[in-house]
């Protein structure tokens, strides 16, 4: 199948009846822009999650990890930035009362329009100018563009008049700024050295839609990596390869990604550069991950309004310094979103169409079926045992209804690289039939050498 013909309904569609992914509440009707990952988008969203520690955190001697609080001091983000600058440009159509964002209203109407330089007049401008119609009521009667924060406010306390006003996070950077100086003492690591965190974010924005790519929370995968401030190229570049070079080894084309560089408009307060690493979705090129390079902008600021010194001292020339960081940030849900769309797949096997999630093997929700020919018991005692058995290395799936060829046909669409029949045979000669997803391709294999089979197969 080609990807330009992949259209984002159908993935939405797979997700809701394969059990990827569901409407958050929806027996009531439902809540915006809310989620919830069903029992196999749990199992791959985890997969790509521990993927990533391993290959960034574990399989590195200058990473350690953090898991930092969702709610901190309010201080921190007022520190941070984040509660003055923290903002998208929001635009109300009078008629219906729907709120959009306004950058992303002209986008979807005038693909093409470099909305990173325009001020929120010029949004304003641009929308009447261009007679930009409401999406959902088609009026042309809106409101003047204007700053909205993104910080979700909640209360802690239970007394009225007494409750503190705190936020969800909105980025997990700031925890791994404020707890630096811990980290350094605990660890003594020396520079250039990172610290990493997997973990949920919320953000109380307006969202165009297309399903899970913007929404009110979110995970993200991120590390702030500490450098002199003279080698900040060099590591800029580098870790931009290894960024590429993961997403390459999680199944991600070369040919669907893009770089895109900010405008100096576009920048965060913090940030002196900052690329998105974008992919090409049925609705555009979209941003999959994002680098910034954040100088020492944090740590200089949370030192100065904590009255703490985060400043770190030269080895070699006695000098405290602030070191400036790098910051690789990867939006886990947004992988798994893009995953499923670069790795979904039709095609016509003996006039009837296949279709096929094809994730890489050690990815997968299920990384192997066991398929019993049938219910009858003597299968039944052969093939629940040895399901049982690899389960205590490899996600197993087990399933015993239908017909052979509708069950290979569901693991298809779920994404199982390797399917184990247990047949009438298999009592005699003590082996199963293998069958590969990708090639359906099916070979005999004794029981006692499927272990070693699926090791060699299913491999980062």
């Amino acid at each position: 199948m080609k990807k330009e013909d992949l259209k984002l309904e159908t993935i939405v569609a797979l997700c809701k009846n394969r059990g990827f992914i569901f409407p958050g509440s929806e027996i009531y009707g439902g809540l915006a822009n809310a989620w919830d990952y069903g029992p196999l988008g749990v199992l791959l969203k985890n997969n790509i999650r521990d993927a990533w520690w391993k290959r960034f955190v574990r399989g590195r001697g200058d990473m350690v990890g953090l898991d930092a609080a969702i709610l901190m001091n309010p201080k921190v983000w007022e520190a941070s930035g984040h509660v003055q600058n923290f903002n998208d440009p929001l635009i109300d159509c009078k008629s219906c009362k729907s709120r959009f964002r306004a950058d992303h209203l002209i986008e979807e109407a005038a693909p093409g329009t470099d909305v990173s330089t325009m001020s929120l007049e010029d949004m304003s401008t641009f929308i009447v100018e261009k007679k930009i119609a409401c999406p959902k009521c088609g009026e042309k009667n809106f409101t003047e563009a204007r700053k909205f924060n993104l910080l979700f406010e909640t209360a802690l306390g239970t007394v009225e008049g007494q409750k503190q006003t705190v936020y969800l996070r909105g980025e997990l950077a700031q925890g791994m700024f404020v707890d630096f100086k811990r980290v350094l003492d605990s660890t003594h690591m020396q520079l250039p050295f990172g610290i990493a965190q997997v973990g949920r974010v919320f953000r109380n924005e307006i969202t165009p839609g297309n399903f899970t790519y913007r929404t009110l929370e979110f995970d993200l995968m991120e590390f702030e990596y500490f450098i002199h401030p003279q080698d900040w190229e060099e590591k800029f570049e580098y870790w931009l390869t290894e960024m590429h070079s993961w997403l390459e080894s999680i199944g991600i084309s070369k040919e669907s990604l893009r770089v895109r560089e900010h405008g100096k408009e576009e920048l965060s307060h913090y940030s002196k550069k900052t690329v998105d690493i974008e992919y090409k979705t049925p609705f555009g090129w979209k941003e999959l991950c994002g680098f910034a390079y954040r100088t020492d902008f944090d740590l200089k600021n949370h030192s100065e309004k904590s009255g703490q010194d985060l400043r770190m001292t030269d080895p070699k020339t006695n000098e405290k310094f602030f070191p400036h960081v790098l910051e690789p940030t990867f939006g886990l849900t947004r992988h798994m979103l893009f995953l499923l769309l670069e790795c979904y797949d039709e095609e016509t096997v003996k006039d009837e169409k296949r279709l096929v999630m094809r994730f890489p093997a050690y990815l997968a929700p299920y990384q192997v079926a066991v398929l019993p020919l049938s219910k009858k018991a003597e299968l039944s005692a052969v093939a629940q045992p040895l399901a049982e058995a690899l389960r205590k290395k490899w996600s197993c799936d087990y399933d015993e209804t239908q017909s052979i060829g509708k069950r290979y046909r569901r693991q298809d669409e779920i994404g199982t690289p390797y399917c184990i029949t247990v047949d009438f045979e298999t009592l005699n000669d003590h082996a199963v039939t293998i069958r590969d997803r990708d090639s359906m391709q099916q070979e005999r294999i004794p029981i006692g050498k499927i272990e070693a089979y699926l090791a060699e197969k299913i491999t980062a």
